[in-house]
């Protein structure tokens, strides 16, 4: 998967100081996801409605949008994340990550282990901390990272480090991670994320790609990232291109 991730990240000159100690993680993801119709693209558009000043992400995919969901591993360190991703050629300002270099994505997750959206009652039953199944989305910083089979990761940061710019919706976490609350809407075998305009500081025209893939959450292993990407299942261009345009 390395070399469809190339044009992707030409324009993103990051680089990764690998750990001296190394260590193996532990993979938890469920082998049949591979073969779901679920998880493979068809198509993808991302449109904006000018008369409600909406951008509406969508990706079709075979099988039924949503249905497929990872199994629980029982704790954080090892987590599973399945993921829609967006990769676009937004700048981190655009999703207010400041001057931060990396590849803007929205994600599509679910994840049963933990729960990253506090502000969000998704299931709309009244609990906030409940949610964690649930397809939701965040805006990601991406960065290339050969130390995951997938050849990304979302962009850590030193929590000392004051020059950080979050979003005040941010997940909590040493990460370039946002949990904006945006809606997802599933029919049928489409599935959509719902952005206002302005949360894109009006950048309604850009380039984009559609991904689904495998992600895992790591506290344990400090020479592995700690949300990294390690199988990818289909790809919209086939070579993460991003040669689609917004309509």
């Amino acid at each position: 998967m390395k070399h469809l991730l190339s044009a992707m990240l030409t324009a993103t000159a990051i680089t990764f100081t690998p750990a001296v100690m190394s260590c193996d993680v532990k993979l938890n993801n469920d082998p049949k996801l591979a073969k779901s119709p679920s998880l493979k693209i068809t198509g993808a558009t991302v449109e904006h409605l000018k008369d409600l000043d909406l951008m509406v992400f969508s990706m079709n995919l075979e099988g039924p949008a949503g249905d497929t969901v990872p199994k629980k591993a029982g704790q954080l360190d090892g987590a599973p994340v399945l993921a829609y991703v967006f990769p676009t050629t937004l700048k981190a300002s655009d999703v207010g990550m400041g001057k931060a270099e990396g590849i803007v994505a929205l994600a599509i997750t679910s994840h049963p282990d933990f729960d990253d959206t506090p502000l969000w009652d998704e299931n709309a039953n009244g609990r906030y901390d409940d949610d964690k199944v649930i397809y939701h989305t965040h805006w990601a910083l991406l960065t290339k990272d050969d130390r995951v089979p997938g050849g990304l990761s979302v962009k850590e940061f030193k929590k000392e480090d004051k020059t950080v710019v979050l979003p005040p919706t941010n997940c909590g976490m040493p990460m370039y991670l946002d949990a904006a609350g945006h809606p997802v809407v599933t029919k049928g075998n489409t599935i959509r994320a719902i952005v206002p305009a302005y949360y894109l500081r009006n950048k309604t025209e850009f380039k984009f790609d559609a991904v689904t893939c495998y992600m895992q959450v790591n506290t344990s292993c400090m020479a592995k990232p700690m949300l990294g990407v390690y199988e990818v299942y289909s790809v919209a261009s086939k070579d993460l291109s991003l040669p689609y345009k917004t309509k």
